[in-house]
């Protein structure tokens, strides 16, 4: 695409064009999505008034409580969780040059689960209290800190084994797979000798829910997502010089190994921190960045911003959805995360083998 006269060749602005157009289609999605999550539940509420609570102009309390308290943060950090798991999960495949790139197939999930499971067996952190409708954790941030330590364990070995010189893109992801077997081993260990509430325990931290994160909580988990994002969008070019080889990106005077040690590291940082305060939180990462690259392409400009959208729009819907199916009771988010995306990612694969 050339032009004779320095303009932008009309072919390359329909290509920006598309791009764009699915992005703010996405965003507008959202939007949406996200009042219809406020508005609906165990107890629907009408659009105005979850409009007059969030204008601070309620004259309900029972309306403030709903809408403040309980639901608009679980919308937020579903759409937090959601945008942050894609984007480190879109940044794994790129510096892996690897489709099955994703916190959860490099064993970044089940170290979690494990260093939780430990807490709860060593640290004495699953005293556990009933309520009417849940079961509380009384001892969350310790299991939560354990959880984040065990998932930079994993992600350290993982770059270790990158740096090793003549180390290959798709053998880190078999070293993640070998992590996640020897984690989730470790995990069925401890749960062998753990007694009743600690094992209650174990099994509910697993199931990841949005539900759980506090205001603070949503603070730290939004702060990782949009630091580590923004430096993922500054080497978006140096992702896509790396999708075309590294020989090529090196011929560029990209920093392959450089590029993709940071990236690896920070996409790690994000994921440990969210799965650390929901639980796990599967296929996110995996099925949107594929989805995202079927429709725009494999242009990180536009692939990172497209996945973090995407990733907060399906958390978000699949978060709406899990509160209505069995309403009143909720359903974990990360049960319908993997109902939907397991089927979808087969077909994805199938799909794309045809073409």
């Amino acid at each position: 695409m050339h032009s004779d006269h320095g303009n932008v060749p009309e072919e390359y602005k329909r290509y920006l064009a598309w791009k764009t157009l699915v992005v703010v289609a996405c965003i507008l999605a959202l939007g949406g999505f996200l009042l219809l999550s406020l508005c609906v539940g165990a107890a629907g509420l009408p659009l105005g008034d979850v409009l007059a609570s969030l204008l601070g102009q309620s004259a309900s309390p029972r309306v403030d409580a709903i809408v403040r308290g309980i639901r608009l943060p679980q919308a937020l950090a579903a759409m937090v969780a959601g945008g942050g798991l894609a984007v480190a999960g879109a940044v794994m495949q790129a510096i892996l040059r690897n489709p099955l790139g994703s916190p959860f197939t490099l064993g970044i999930s089940h170290a979690a689960a494990f260093g939780a499971a430990f807490s709860v067996m060593a640290l004495d952190s699953g005293l556990m209290t009933s309520g009417q409708s849940a079961v509380n954790i009384t001892s969350p941030y310790v299991t939560t800190i354990s959880a984040f330590l065990a998932s930079l364990v994993a992600s350290g070995i993982i770059i270790a084994i990158s740096r090793t010189r003549g180390t290959r893109p798709e053998t880190m992801v078999l070293a993640g797979v070998a992590l996640g077997a020897l984690f989730t081993a470790g995990t069925m260990f401890l749960q062998y000798f753990a007694t009743d509430v600690q094992l209650s325990a174990m099994v509910f931290w697993t199931f990841g829910d949005t539900s759980r994160a506090s205001w603070a909580e949503l603070g730290l988990m939004t702060f990782a997502t949009l630091g580590c994002t923004l430096y993922f969008l500054a080497n978006s070019w140096n992702y896509n010089a790396i999708d075309a080889g590294d020989e090529t990106a090196k011929g560029l005077g990209v920093r392959v190994e450089r590029v993709r040690i940071v990236g690896m590291l920070l996409a790690s940082l994000v994921t440990a921190v969210l799965i650390a305060f929901l639980g796990i939180i599967g296929f996110v990462g995996l099925v949107v960045p594929h989805m995202f690259r079927r429709v725009i392409g494999a242009d990180h400009r536009f692939l990172l911003p497209a996945s973090l959208v995407g990733g907060a729009l399906l958390l978000l819907a699949s978060d709406t959805a899990a509160r209505l199916v069995m309403a009143p009771h909720l359903l974990p988010v990360s049960v319908l995360t993997a109902f939907l995306g397991a089927p979808t990612f087969l077909y994805l694969i199938v799909r794309g083998r045809r073409s």
